[in-house]
């Protein structure tokens, strides 16, 4: 195969200048002309699965679950903080929003760092802020002290922001081909399961007492448990969490190790994705689905409470509903990846019965409060379960580019969609009341349906591992 098929449908170096191109052809391990030079190389590469790889992933995920359930912790009770603090419903919103607010100017930085320093340094960081914040929240739980438990949560969304890339990162340094997606969506799993946790126990936790004193003391409960769990999630990583395995799970990790650190270019590989026209598609599709997920999630509260007064708790167990079946929706579609490596076929079908559950969702809401268990399960299974698809055909779209780096981009367009649904919805919800605010959902879910549609299936990750080994057996 010569260097001609390998990139001849490849939007990604239209236009692009001297020097990108030379970079391009240092980084690309599916170049054929590295390749060239690389055969005997990786002919004789050897690689190898470490057992300890599903203890880096579950370690990962158990963090990770500990910063998402504060996203959600005062959306779910929103009308009880409102209450402790004085303030009003947008200022708890912001709670949660503060989550997607920090991560867009924070997120080239932290890719940035993560390629430059690796998986174990970004651990650190993300599981000391995270604790830090949780800690300072103890402080805060009174009336006059809204202030501190603020700053608290901003803590808790910079730790975020070294979390949210990690999981396609470690998936592919981590393990093999044929796992890359299953252990990506076991990333993603405990993300969910903290958001899951976030929707059930705080209304348990914080129950709606008129008496502030005995509201305090529940409230600075919750704290601790947060803390306490914070805590020993840090002296984990601290004691276990490592960089990378001695030997690489894939030939495409072998390959793209020989590739000098001093050849990187973190902006001309900004550069490259920003001219790659699919993955510019995905970005724009993958936040408007996620940033419709944050709108739901942060606003659940309002949408259950308009219609079944004094149900807070089944709000809490709605929106466990969601995320429940959002974790079984993420492992199926990361284990049918790995099966049949349809990226793009089944990116669409999530995506559109994505927009067929928000719809059902939005109809039936008045049907009674076990229709909307039921219709917000089948939400959450797509939704959610869209989230590790767009990473990994992320990956497999801007390979060998940096996997830290893709994911942060897609992150970024998640929250700043996020911001805007959030509060356009609550806006319209207030003035309009709950139908109006999920048909404007529908609408950019039915958009971001058709964007989805016309995204290039380019797997080029999956070309350099089909490269890779046709080459040891020349």
């Amino acid at each position: 195969m010569n260097e001609k098929q390998v990139s001849g449908d490849n939007d990604l170096y239209d236009d692009r200048t001297t020097e990108d191109a030379e970079n391009h052809v240092q980084l690309a391990a599916g170049d054929a002309a590295v390749l060239a030079e690389k055969d005997d190389q990786a002919a004789t590469q050897t690689t190898r699965l470490y057992k300890r790889r599903w203890i880096i992933v579950l370690l990962f995920s158990f963090y990770s679950l500990s910063n998402s359930f504060q996203w959600i912790q005062y959306g779910i009770i929103n009308n009880i903080f409102m209450r402790f603090y004085g303030v009003d419903a947008f200022t708890i919103d912001w709670m949660s929003m503060i989550y997607m607010l920090t991560y867009i100017p924070f997120v080239f930085p932290v890719t940035w760092l993560l390629d430059k320093k690796g998986l174990r340094v970004i651990a650190l960081i993300a599981t000391t802020l995270n604790c830090a914040g949780t800690w300072i929240k103890v402080t805060s739980a009174k009336p006059n002290l809204f202030a501190v438990t603020f700053l608290g949560q901003f803590c808790c969304s910079l730790a975020q922001v070294f979390i949210l890339g990690m999981p396609a990162k470690i998936a592919s340094m981590w393990f093999g081909s044929n796992e890359v997606s299953t252990a990506c969506s076991i990333g993603v799993f405990g993300n969910q399961l903290g958001i899951a946790i976030g929707f059930l126990v705080p209304p348990v936790l914080v129950p709606n007492v008129e008496d502030m004193d005995q509201l305090a003391h529940h409230i600075r409960i919750m704290f601790y448990i947060t803390a306490a769990v914070a805590t020993a999630l840090f002296i984990l990583v601290v004691l276990i969490f490592q960089e990378r395995p001695k030997l690489p799970p894939t030939q495409a990790q072998a390959v793209a190790r020989t590739i000098p650190s001093e050849q990187y270019s973190y902006t001309a590989s900004i550069r490259r994705l920003l001219r790659n026209r699919s993955f510019i598609l995905l970005i724009i599709t993958y936040g408007l689905n996620v940033g419709c997920f944050y709108a739901v999630g942060t606003l659940l509260n309002r949408i259950i409470l308009t219609h079944y007064p004094n149900e807070e708790v089944n709000a809490g167990r709605i929106g466990l509903t969601i995320i429940i079946a959002g974790m079984v929706g993420s492992l199926i579609c990361g284990i049918w990846l790995d099966k049949t490596k349809t990226y793009k076929q089944t990116t669409f079908a999530v995506y559109f019965m994505s927009l067929v559950a928000m719809i059902v969702f939005t109809a039936t809401l008045d049907l009674g409060l076990w229709v909307a268990f039921i219709t917000a399960g089948s939400l959450g299974f797509f939704m959610t379960g869209y989230l590790p698809l767009g990473f990994e055909f992320a990956v497999e779209l801007t390979y060998p580019e940096s996997e830290g780096t893709s994911s942060g981009l897609l992150n970024c367009s998640a929250q700043v969609f996020g911001i805007i649904f959030t509060i356009c919805q609550g806006k319209i919800i207030d003035k309009f009341g709950t139908l109006p605010g999920n048909i404007f959902l529908c609408v950019f879910l039915l958009i971001g349906t058709i964007m989805t549609g016309l995204i290039k299936s380019d797997l080029r990750r999956q070309k350099a591992n089909h490269m890779a080994r046709a080459a040891r057996h020349v």
